[in-house]
C-alpha cells in the first residue's frame, strides 16, 4: 500500500459513478473478485469539510428521501467519499426493490451498503487499484450506526459464487477486476454484473389509461438509439402506484409513439405484441421514465412474458437501459 501523502490531492466532491457492464457469462479467473449484486439506489455519500451529502448517480440529493441513512453517515471522515448502494431489507434480511419504493413507512428498514472509497482526506485514490481501495475502505471507516454496512468482497471461482447466490436466492453478482482503477461515468468492463433474477429496467414510453390513472405501462429498452418496444406491463399495480405512476407521466405526454418496432402485425402466442388496433387506446410520453420490470422469460420475438411492475428508477438515466437477457434483439 503506498503513502496516503503521495497520492494527488483532490477536493472531496461529486464523482460520476463507475458502471457495471451487463454480462450474460461471470468473468472467472484469479484476477476477479466477487460482490453480491445489491438491487438499491446507487449512491455517494461526501463529507465536504464537514457538510455532509448523500447523492443518486444522477446527483440528485437523497438527503431527505432517505433521512435515517443520511443521519448514520455522520461518521464519515471530513473530506472523503464513498460509493455504495441503498436498499431495503425484508424479514429474512434479503434486499427487497419493491419496499424501498415505500422510503418513507419502511424507513427502519433500508440502510446503505459502502462498497468503494474514492476520496478520503482529500486525496484521490481513484487511479489506486481495487484491492488497494478495499484495503483503506476497510482500515479507515468506521461507523456506529448498524445501518452502514461494508459490502464485503470475495474471492472464489465464478462456479461457486453463482451456486452460493443461487442458493441464498440473490439477484445476482458483480465481477470485479483487481487491479482496475475507478473509472468515473465508464463502464468500460473491469466491473460486469451478472443478474440471477428475471427482471431488468425498461423505459416507459407510453401508457393505457384506467379508473386508477393508468391501466398498463409500455415499456422497451436502448437499441442505439431506437426504443425498442418489449412490453405492456399491466401485473404489479395497487392504486397507490398506479396514481403515483400516473403523476409521472402526465406532464410527458407526446402524441406521437417513440417505440421503433411499433405497430406490430399481431398480438403473438402470449399476448405481448402491440397491434395499430390496440395503439389507439395508448397514451404516448417522452421516454424519460425507468421503470424495474420482473418477468418470467424472454419470447423468441423479444417479448417479455408474464411481466410485472415492480417500482420505478429515478437514479437511472433512460438513455443507459439496454437489454441484459435473453433472445437476441
Amino acid at each position: 500500500m503506498r503513502s496516503l501523502r503521495s497520492l494527488p490531492s483532490r477536493e472531496a466532491g461529486f464523482v460520476e459513478p463507475m458502471e457495471c457492464l451487463a454480462v450474460t457469462k461471470l468473468p472467472d479467473g484469479p484476477e476477479w473478485v466477487y460482490e453480491i449484486k445489491l438491487d438499491g439506489y446507487r449512491a455517494l455519500a461526501i463529507n465536504a469539510n464537514g457538510k455532509l451529502s448523500l447523492y443518486s448517480r444522477r446527483r440528485k440529493s437523497f438527503s431527505h428521501q432517505f433521512r435515517l441513512v443520511f443521519d448514520a453517515l455522520r461518521d464519515l471522515p471530513e473530506n472523503t467519499v464513498v460509493d455504495g448502494e441503498i436498499v431495503a431489507l425484508d424479514d429474512t434480511g434479503h434486499v427487497n426493490f419493491n419496499l424501498l419504493q415505500h422510503s418513507r413507512s419502511q424507513a427502519s428498514r433500508i440502510c446503505y451498503f459502502v462498497f468503494d472509497l474514492l476520496i478520503y482526506q482529500n486525496r484521490d485514490l481513484t487511479q489506486l487499484s481495487l484491492i488497494e481501495r478495499r484495503e483503506l475502505l476497510k482500515s479507515v471507516l468506521k461507523f456506529q450506526s448498524s445501518r452502514i454496512h461494508i459490502a464485503e468482497c470475495f474471492e472464489a471461482t465464478a462456479t461457486a459464487m453463482l451456486e452460493s447466490t443461487a442458493e441464498q436466492g440473490l439477484e445476482g453478482v458483480v465481477a470485479k477486476r483487481k487491479e482496475s482503477r475507478y473509472e468515473a461515468g465508464k463502464r468500460s468492463g473491469a466491473w460486469s454484473k451478472y443478474r440471477l433474477s428475471s427482471g431488468q429496467e425498461l423505459v416507459i414510453g407510453g401508457y393505457v389509461p384506467g379508473p386508477q390513472g393508468v391501466d398498463s405501462i409500455i415499456v422497451g429498452y436502448y437499441n442505439a438509439s431506437d426504443l425498442v418496444y418489449v412490453a405492456r406491463v399491466r401485473a404489479g399495480f395497487v392504486p397507490a402506484t398506479r396514481r403515483q405512476v400516473f403523476s409521472k407521466l402526465q406532464p410527458l405526454k407526446v402524441p406521437t409513439c417513440p417505440f421503433a418496432n411499433l405497430p406490430e402485425a399481431e398480438r403473438g402466442r402470449w399476448g405481448p405484441g402491440l397491434t395499430a388496433e390496440d395503439m389507439k387506446k395508448c397514451v404516448w410520453v417522452r421516454p424519460e421514465t425507468v421503470a424495474r420490470i420482473a418477468y418470467l422469460e424472454w419470447t423468441e420475438g423479444d417479448h417479455l412474458r408474464h411481466a410485472q411492475f415492480d417500482g420505478l428508477r429515478g437514479d437511472k438515466p433512460a438513455r443507459s437501459v439496454v437489454k441484459e437477457h435473453g433472445a437476441e434483439a
